[in-house]
């Protein structure tokens, strides 16, 4: 994939949590390179802003000159354009590149300080936004940019459209500040595209916008649709959410570099799974485990969302004379079903990370039992007609119903099967190494 030059004009934060840092941070992790044109200088740490020097606007001129006369600029971001003028001048520079535009409507920081004066605001919606491939409010910009309340998942969609009939090609309204869980809405300019997810508990959260924003112009600059780099900017805001940094006393910020978790345990994961299957493929008398339809391990790295981010044996495990034996190397993204079992497991609890399929067998589940593990069961006659009419979605329903009902993730869960769906059993645990001991235990082998 060619480098992703992403020309970032905003205002500089000394505290690093959020602007043109949270910018080239954000940048960078999605493997991109980050120009700058700093357009004011704030005093500004995690409790609040406590002055801004605005840069000249000649020299705001001459920093975009001097970078798109010798760089290839691929995408742009705009964020923090505190005054009407400003903004009246990055329009005039943008326009003339005719490349993606992320506009981040930047108006008050997270400490509540204005950061864009009020005469502005309608320098935004008049020269900017009909500019922009994507404009990505919070409800408190979105209610400044359009005049009126914006306060529940209605408000947003029809928003988003406003917006979009502004001239934006297409708007996110983010749903951060929503009383319940939050949800962002986008309006494409064809479909509405909403993203739910749970509310993260912490206070960390500063330099959301700014990372969103600049990791959706970096990937609208690699060439992905507007719907997809709304998706993948936002799961790198959950993860930098989820690792946020208790620095300060204020507001900590995202933590960007911890999208980069699953790929830098990548190695690390391999070698474990690896080392865990060297070690039951030594163990003679454990081939009986395996169902007809062939076994399979399956690892999440940290922060897994897909799975590509989940180890398993290529080609699966099968029994061979008595002793297990895998088809092929340990590699990510190697099975689909597993993954659907172990990321549900991750999503409950996510220190459980780590799942086996067994052959379903009722002195191995009261085995489980009389070693004090939890044990869920799900029936496939439970299943509901639209779960069962995708192809591979009953074991991630299954495992979650069984966690739903049992308010926890459990030891080893097991179906008894259908007509032409054979019983299986699952096994789960936090770690390989945990899960190998798991399979010893049940099978009456020493670890």
């Amino acid at each position: 994939m060619p480098l992703a030059k992403v020309m970032i004009i905003a205002g500089s934060d000394s505290g690093g949590g959020a602007g043109i840092q949270a910018d080239l941070k954000a940048v960078t992790v999605l493997g991109g390179h980050a120009m700058t044109v700093i357009t004011a200088l704030t005093a500004q740490n995690t409790r609040g802003v406590q002055g801004v020097h605005a840069v000249p606007l000649d020299f705001v001129r001459r920093q975009f000159d001097a970078v798109a006369d010798d760089i290839e600029v691929d995408a742009i971001k705009t964020g923090m354009l505190h005054s009407a003028e400003l903004v009246e001048l990055a329009a005039e520079l943008v326009k003339g590149l005719d490349r993606p535009l992320v506009v981040d409507p930047v108006m008050v920081a997270k400490g509540g300080d204005r950061l864009l004066a009020e005469d502005a605001v309608r320098a935004v919606k008049e020269k900017l936004i009909p500019l922009a491939t994507l404009v990505t409010p919070n409800l408190d910009e979105a209610e400044a940019l359009l005049e009126r309340e914006v306060r529940n998942t209605e408000q947003m969609i029809q928003a988003a459209r406003d917006l979009v009939a502004m001239g934006a090609k297409a708007a996110l309204i983010k749903g951060g500040h929503l009383e319940t869980d939050p949800a962002d809405v986008l309006f494409d300019g064809e479909e509405v595209h909403e993203f739910k997810a749970a509310r993260i508990d912490t206070p960390h959260t500063h330099g959301t916008g700014c990372t969103l924003a600049s990791s959706c112009a970096t990937l609208l600059a690699q060439g992905r649709e507007v719907s997809v780099a709304v998706e993948r900017a936002r799961l790198l805001v959950r993860r930098g959410i989820a690792g946020g940094l208790a620095i300060g006393k204020g507001h900590g910020p995202v933590n960007a570099m911890a999208d980069l978790e699953p790929r830098l345990a990548l190695g690390g994961g391999l070698a474990r799974v690896q080392a865990a299957m060297d070690r039951l493929e030594q163990e003679p008398g454990l081939g009986f485990i395996i169902p007809e339809v062939r076994g399979q391990i399956g690892y999440a790295l940290p922060g897994a969302a897909g799975p590509g981010e989940v180890i398993a044996i290529q080609g699966r495990i099968t029994d061979m004379n008595g002793r297990l034996k895998a088809a092929g190397p340990a590699k990510a993204g190697a099975s689909q079903h597993v993954a659907k079992i172990v990321l549900t497991a991750c999503a409950a609890d996510p220190e459980k990370r780590c799942a086996m399929a067994l052959c379903f067998d009722e002195d191995l589940i009261e085995k489980a039992r009389s070693l004090g593990w939890q044990v869920g069961e799900f029936s496939r006659a439970d299943e509901p007609a639209d779960v069962k009419a995708r192809e591979g979605s009953t074991l991630e329903w299954g495992t979650g119903h069984v966690i739903e009902q049992m308010g926890l993730v459990p030891d080893l869960i097991f179906d008894r099967g259908e007509v032409g769906k054979e019983p299986v059993m699952r096994l789960l645990s936090r770690t390989p190494e945990e899960l190998v001991a798991k399979v010893l235990a049940l099978a009456g082998k020493e670890a």
